[in-house]
Parts: structure tokens; sequence; C-alpha cells
């Protein structure tokens, strides 16, 4: 019997990751709140619109969904008692800027600058976020996302209709509550706009798709969690993406408490929360972090390693390229799992197994969608693969989701077939986000304006979100390899390399990618409290604690 959440309240983005749902375009405004009791009123209006977890019904998926989260300074602007803002996490009161040299954001060697030089390369609003100035301080989130016009790329209506609410609302507080007009790298966008990649299909009809810059499949492996989907469909989504007890029980959700207030976690505890008990219940945190992405760097990296990889592995180099690619990120470009299909030829012969290369482009994409959507791409462990002959032990998605790997039972030089996520269970994020940016699939260049929108949701930023980015991603010695940071994510203005095994029966040699760039680099962000529905209520009324 699975745990019974109270949904309704619940905000809708903690349950869903609202891309996967049709809503392939979003909108992120940033509010910054000059007036208490102004505030507490436009959150009393702005309630009454929010999206909750509520399973929608046929028929009734909005056009437009609306989300709202609050830095600790924004909660601090509303008005709430010192009992409940010093209870908040001291890393949700420091704020991500303060914890930079945590995230690889910045040279744990470098003391910040009397200027703050160091986030230069932020956009505007972030570069000035718990600056100087108070007045530019981010203290609310508010997030929209919307459906596509049918068979175009861009929104409907309702998105703009919506906006200019915001707008207007903002204004009838007379300077209480403005929108930040700080967004992008110029500094002059009213918000940061997020959208999924298109393709254009033969007819001329725009289709949204799963990919990101890079040209991969992105969003495949979100956590399950105890009571988020209704039993039917629990069956089927928990398979990869839950925890793997034993080969008896299988895949189970992880503890409801990893990704919601107020109910056990994995340890079988309440994660500590501010009080009183019924503020916090029900809600949760959200890192919201612009990752740019340097597209040049990775295709000429790419490109340069792909003509050696050629020669010494006997290959074109078509295919030396995809196969770099797939052993950086853990897939190939389609999502299929290097775990499942370790090599080109393999992947080529499921390919066709599954039709995604069908002559026809609406069948393809529709076999394409029918495996994304099934457990297949997730269902799959590394315990199996400690050497990494099959997905580098450095690979990202190995990386952020380690799976059986770390099982203290594993030996380096065997398999373990009763290994479990036990280890891993309690390092899970909730992916939210899309892409940005209007560039295609792996065009543009270092200078182009785009990359991800990513937004990180769980009960505690320090255990799950920070450890995964300091010790996994920015840091190798859990994968045996030191200080090498996550070919994909890490900084690579130190260390360079990216160590590709191989098998020893196969007669290939490991290869080395020793020249890595900085593919991703943070244009800012900050940490943001998202309040269940009766503590928007409680904000509104000026009544957080009642004692």
């Amino acid at each position: 019997m699975q745990r019974q959440l109270e949904l309704h309240d619940i905000q809708g983005n903690v349950t869903r990751a609202y891309g996967r749902y049709r809503f392939p375009l979003g909108r992120y405004f940033f509010l910054h709140i000059g007036d208490a009791k102004a505030g507490r009123q436009f959150v009393d209006d702005i309630r009454h619109r929010v999206t909750t977890a509520a399973r929608w019904k046929e028929g009734e998926r909005p056009d437009v969904t609306l989300n709202i989260g609050f830095t600790f300074f924004g909660l601090y602007a509303l008005g709430l008692p010192t009992r409940t803002l010093r209870a908040m996490p001291p890393e949700f009161i420091d704020g991500m800027k303060a914890r930079a040299h945590v995230l690889g954001d910045r040279s744990v060697d470098l003391v910040e600058d009397s200027d703050g030089s160091w986030c230069a390369h932020w956009d505007p609003i972030w570069r000035e976020n718990r600056h100087r100035d108070p007045g530019k301080d981010v203290h609310a989130w508010i997030s929209m996302n919307a459906q596509a016009k049918p068979g175009s790329d861009q929104p409907v209506d309702a998105l703009e209709q919506q906006t200019e609410w915001l707008r207007d609302r903002c204004n009838q507080t007379a300077g209480g509550v403005t929108i930040l007009a700080a967004n992008g790298a110029s500094g002059d966008a009213e918000f940061q706009s997020g959208k999924a990649l298109f393709v254009t299909l033969p007819d001329g009809t725009k289709v949204p798709t799963a990919r990101e810059h890079f040209g991969f499949t992105d969003g495949i492996g979100d956590p399950v969690y105890d009571g988020q989907y209704p039993d039917d469909d629990m069956r089927r989504r928990v398979v990869g993406r839950g925890k793997f007890m034993d080969h008896e029980t299988g895949w189970q959700p992880i503890a409801a408490g990893e990704f919601v207030l107020g109910y056990p976690d994995e340890a079988q505890e309440l994660t500590p929360m501010a009080v009183p008990f019924s503020f916090a219940r029900n809600g949760s945190f959200m890192v919201y972090r612009k990752l740019h992405q340097n597209v040049g760097s990775f295709r000429d990296v790419v490109a340069e390693d792909a003509k050696i990889f050629a020669r010494v592995m006997g290959v074109d180099e078509a295919e030396a390229e995809v196969t770099l690619k797939a052993k950086i990120v853990g897939r190939w470009p389609d999502g299929v799992p290097l775990a499942k299909q370790p090599t080109f030829a393999e992947w080529q012969a499921f390919r066709a197994e599954r039709g995604f290369d069908d002559p026809d482009p609406l069948k393809a994409a529709e076999a394409q969608y029918a495996y994304l959507k099934s457990s297949e791409p997730s269902d799959f462990r590394y315990a199996d693969d400690i050497p990494g002959y099959k997905c580098p032990n450095g690979a990202h998605l190995r990386r952020s989701n380690p799976r059986d790997y770390l099982d203290p039972l594993n030996q380096p030089d065997a398999p373990n077939p009763n290994a479990t996520t036990q280890l891993n269970k309690r390092r899970r994020i909730l992916r939210r986000g899309l892409p940005y940016g209007d560039a295609g699939l792996g065009e543009g260049d270092d200078a182009t304006e785009q990359g991800v929108i990513f937004m990180a949701i769980g009960t505690s930023l320090f255990r799950q979100f920070e450890f995964v980015q300091q010790q996994w991603l920015e840091y190798g010695l859990d994968f045996n390899l030191g200080n090498d940071t996550c070919p994909l994510l890490g900084d690579h203005s130190t260390h360079k390399r990216h160590v590709i095994p191989s098998d020893p029966n196969s007669g290939k040699p490991p290869f080395v990618m020793g020249n890595l760039r900085t593919f991703v680099e943070t244009r800012g962000g900050d940490y943001f409290f998202l309040p269940s529905m009766t503590a928007l209520r409680m904000i509104a009324m000026g009544s957080t604690d009642p004692t």
C-alpha cells in the first residue's frame, strides 16, 4: 500500500516535471519585495493561481501552470518570525552565491574580491543578488509552464495573458513587489525563458523533443517516490527510477520524505524543518541554476579526439565522434544507456530493431517516444560493470546517479549480482527545468546564449544537491578517479582528463581524453523554499507562528 500524500497541499512542480507533461515552454520571473504588507497581499492573490500536485482528470490539464518559491531573504521580507527563519537550513540561509566554493562555481583558493569580480560572467540579476544593493535582491521565483499551439513552437495565448496579470498585479503594489527585469546575459529581460528544442517534420509541423543543446536526450532517470503516482502508474515508473532492494523485492519507490517535508525519509526520520510543523509540511527546497553550454568547445574537443580514437580503434570518424560523446555522457544521444547497449554496433542494431530509423519520420518519432516513456531507458545497474568497460566510471550519468556501484560488497574485479542502491538512495534529486536559447541541436558556439535552466528539488539541499555536485561531479574519489571532474559538467580549468576503460578481451587499449575544456558554466541562481498551499495561506495572513 502506497503512502497517501496530501497532493492538494503540495505544489505541482514537486510531483511533475512539466516538460514531460507537454508543457515545452516556460517563463521564470524573479521578484523583489520592498514592503511586507504589500508582499503578503500579493501572496494572497497569487496563491489562488498556484498549480498543485492534485492529479488531473481527463480534460483538466491547464494551458499554463504557475508555481512560486522564496529565498531566505524573501521570507524575511515577508515578515516571517525569527523563530521560523532561524530554523531554516544553514545552506538555504547562505544562498547559492555564498556556497559557490562548495559547488565548484568559484575556486576554493580565492577569496571573494570586494567588487565580486569572481562572478563577472554571471547574468546581472544573479551577479547583483546578495551583493551591495539590497533593492536588487531576488526574493521570489515564479514559474509559468505553457503548452504549445498545435504544430507550433509558440506558446498558447494563455501564457501571455497570465504574464500580463502578473505585471498588473505587481504594478498595483506601487513598488511593494517588483519584477526584476535583469535577466539574460544583457541584463534587460523581464523573465528567463525556457524552451524545449523543437524539430520540424516534413509537413512543417513543429514538435518538441527531449534533447538539450549538446544533442542528448535529457530528463530520463528522474527518481520516483512513494505516493507520487497512482498504483497502476507506479508499477511501471518505479523500475530503474526507485531504489533497488534485492532480487526478490525488486525496485521500490523512494521514501516520500526525501522530496516532501513532513514525511519519513530513507532514514525513517523527518528531515529537520522550520517551525511550526504545519508551515514546513508539504513544502520542499529547490535549487535554481542557469547553466550555459559551450557547444562550440564540446563540438571541437570531441571532433579532435575522435580523429585519434578512430585511428586507434579502427573505426570511421563519425562513429568515433558519437561513441566519445556517449562515453562522456553515459547514454547514446537517443537516450539508450551504454549499460545496456555498450558498443556502437549493438546500439545501431537496437535502433533498427525498435524502428528509430524508420524512413517515415513520424513513425520513427513515435517509436522513440514509446521507448522513452517505458521503463527500459532506466532499468539498468552498474554492479555488473565495476571496471567501467560498458559505461566509464567517470561518465556523467554514472556520477550523478551511481545506482548500485557504491554497494560496499562490490569487488573491483568481479560483478556483484546482489548489489543494491542503499548507499545512493539518499542522494537523489528531482530534476526540473527546460533548455533555453534559440539555437538548434549542436548549433552555435561558446558565445551563443544557450543552455539549460536546471532546477533540483529535495528536502535537504546539503545532503542531496550539494553532495552530488561537490563529491561526485567536481571530485572523483568515489569512482577511483582522484581529482578528475565530471567530463560533462565539471570544471576543467585544472583537471582535463576523462578515462575510457577498455575490456582487455577486446584487444583495444584504454582511451584518455586529456584536453577537456569546461563545457558547462554557471550563470547564476539561488536556493528557494517551495511552500505548501497551507504555508502560502499562513504567509498571506501574516500568522505563520500562531504562538
